[in-house]
């Protein structure tokens, strides 16, 4: 499954699209800008876990130092002789992770020349050094509520109910314990037994308070349904909501009191992603989601904005229409990419 360094949502927003028409479309153009991003860097930018294996002796790799052709974030395990029926396996005690000073990520690991532990090359120098560890530039997370329900009987489930839609999109590689998921899609459902409690919201974009049962937990930056209008909320103060009417290409109408409320708190997803074992989570198990280094995530942004203006223009000269046409050069993005690029580019090491 994909890794995005952005999310759709972000992409809806810079190009202002509305409704669902255009999902596949930026989906697709933000999967092929990150990929392209690793591309160009030489990295990726959220962890994997898997095994690397490594001849030894290598050429030009003399002593005691086994370097690495990809980030390494953590070890696991390590161990000589891979290919062999019974492999040594080099205890943590025995080696460093390098550079000590900079890492993570590191570039290389060197055996303690203090201990009795050494890189061996078994029954043939081929795949002889087995590296069993988190794979990446960075690990960075952030809190992105719990698992309200979903997740708790099935290893497999394919759908779960955060805590707050607020905190996690389309794109998201998510981290619950020791599992990885990826959202690739995001729905309403009915915020359980909560209704409007409004004597009436007229069908008027100026009608931006709206008043709900006590109890109902929505949370700012969350997008809810009444009817068929989806409505940002912009604040919550008890149970009164300000919200922008008629988002994201719905239609304005008026709403009855006793109207059920949905919210967009349900997502699809991918388990087990990134060399990580789906399990199951209990309700209330914390939830965070991979955050790549900002400007990769601006990099990310700009490729996939710029993509989809030239592709919906025939990649022509000129993009948009009307009065908001205007000649397409990429100067800007070609100095983003380029500035960027630099400051991540991973130099190639040859693994064989």
């Amino acid at each position: 499954m994909a890794n995005f360094y952005v999310s759709r949502e972000a992409v809806k927003k810079a190009v202002s699209a509305a409704g669902s028409d255009r999902h596949t479309q930026i989906d697709r153009l933000i999967e092929a800008a990150s990929r392209a991003i690793d591309g160009r860097t030489h990295r990726h930018f959220i962890p994997k876990t898997a095994t690397r294996l490594y001849r030894w002796p290598r050429p030009n790799n003399p002593g005691d130092a086994l370097w690495l052709e990809a980030d390494l974030l953590t070890l696991t395990t390590l161990q000589s002789e891979a290919q062999d029926s019974s492999p040594t396996t080099i205890a943590a005690a025995d080696y460093f992770l390098e550079p000590n000073n900079e890492g993570p990520p590191y570039n290389r690991i060197e055996i303690d020349s203090s201990s009795n532990a050494a890189f061996q090359s078994g029954d043939t120098p081929q795949r002889s050094i087995s590296v069993l560890g988190s794979w990446g530039y960075s690990n960075t997370t952030q809190g992105a509520g719990t698992v309200s329900s979903g997740l708790a009987s099935d290893a497999t489930a394919t759908s779960m109910v955060g805590s707050g839609g607020d905190l996690i999109d389309v794109g998201d590689t998510l981290l619950v314990e020791t599992e990885q998921l990826f959202v690739s899609d995001r729905a309403f459902a009915a915020l359980g037994t909560v209704l409007v409690n409004d004597a009436g919201i007229l069908s008027d974009m100026a009608d931006v308070s709206i008043t709900l049962d006590a109890g109902h937990g929505v949370r700012a930056g969350e997008i809810i349904r009444l009817d068929s209008e989806q409505m940002y909320v912009e604040s919550v103060a008890t149970n009164v909501l300000t919200v922008q009417r008629a988002y994201n290409g719905s239609v304005l109408a008026s709403h009855a009191d006793d109207t059920a409320v949905h919210i967009s708190r349900t997502f699809t997803v991918a388990r087990g992603q990134n060399g990580t074992t789906g399990a199951v989570h209990a309700n209330a198990t914390a939830v965070s989601k991979y955050l790549p280094p900002a400007d990769i995530r601006e990099w990310c942004l700009a490729e996939a904005v710029a993509a989809f203006y030239q592709e919906n223009s025939g990649w022509g000269r000129e993009i948009g229409q009307g009065d908001t046409q205007r000649e397409f050069t990429g100067r800007d993005l070609s100095r983003l990419r380029k500035e960027t690029a630099l400051n991540y580019r991973r130099d190639r090491s040859t693994a064989i």
